[in-house]
């Protein structure tokens, strides 16, 4: 595969390898599935890269450090680490390092209309301490994910995905009933079911000529001001959210069908074949026939 041949490998595992361009990297999946769990003893340095997997670390042994943009994670024995997708960071394992690494694509979770509201919640990372009220329960279906990985029975990568669907709930309930209290939402002005119902609306109309005009008069607001509590409320602003949606979308297109390049384009919304290319080698690093190369199923 010419994109393989051109970037090698820079990590090997049994059942699988790294693919870096840049700081991108792509992560190898097995057939059929969006998932990858990797156990690890030894010590290891991943420099600054970024991927579209949510990125999980589930440390066992020793201590893990994140090096992210702007702080600093050190995950201890027992502790638990989320980095949403797309999370620039440098992970360091020294010796005597025992932990599980969980890399998963999360488009699966965001289908589900509910899931809208703890977006802020799945964009930043989450980090577990052995004391934290939702530890427990989060580390049952984490192992149970691990378990459900490793039998490679019949339909394992959904069942996989029943856990973590599990686990998104449970932390999403905690985010909605005391992150973010009737208080707070009160002193922003942001209501979440004005904002979830504008997000689903997105999800809805990506494939169109959305601009943020129509979905600001969807909700009754003025532009600029739907615009700057988008912001607050998704953690981007409502051109790379609806960016992202459409290039998730193109992804998954690429990957799962034999659509022609410039049908996909047209499909997820974009104008031109030239702008898709461009922004999809904007955030994927990139181009959409490299990527398929890389992931397509070969339908």
């Amino acid at each position: 595969m010419e994109l393989r041949e051109r970037i090698p490998p820079q990590s090997r595992f049994p059942d699988g390898f790294r693919i870096l361009q840049g700081k991108q990297e792509y992560v190898s999946y097995l057939e059929h599935s969006s998932i990858r769990i990797w156990p690890s003893n030894v010590a290891s340095h991943f420099d600054y890269h970024m991927h579209t997997a949510v990125e999980i670390l589930m440390c066992d042994r020793g201590v893990c450090v994140y090096q992210l943009q702007d702080e600093e994670y050190r995950v201890h024995p027992g502790e638990i680490l989320i980095l949403p997708s797309n999370c620039p960071h440098i992970l360091t394992e020294p010796e005597d390092t025992l932990r599980h690494l969980l890399l998963f694509e999360p488009t699966p979770l965001m289908t589900l209309r509910d899931m809208n509201s703890i977006v802020p919640l799945m964009q930043k990372p989450i980090y577990i301490t052995a004391q934290s009220v939702t530890h427990d329960q989060v580390e049952e279906y984490l192992h149970e994910t691990i378990q459900c990985y490793n039998e490679k029975a019949l339909l394992w990568n959904s069942k996989c995905y029943s856990y973590l669907l599990q686990m998104y709930v449970l932390l999403g309930q905690h985010y909605l009933e005391n992150m973010v209290p009737k208080e707070a939402r009160q002193a922003t002005g942001i209501d979440p079911v004005i904002m979830n119902s504008a997000i689903t609306y997105i999800n809805e109309h990506y494939m169109d000529d959305l601009a943020l005009d129509q979905v600001a008069d969807f909700t009754g607001f003025s532009k600029y001001y739907f615009s700057r509590i988008f912001k607050q409320f998704a953690g981007v602003s409502f051109t790379e959210f609806l960016t992202r949606k459409r290039l998730n979308e193109a992804a998954s297109l690429l990957i799962h069908t034999g659509q022609q390049i410039q049908d996909i384009a047209t499909a997820v919304g974009f104008g031109s074949i030239a702008t898709f290319n461009r922004v999809f080698r904007e955030h994927k690093a990139c181009s959409p026939s490299q990527f398929r190369a890389i992931y397509g199923s070969n339908v």
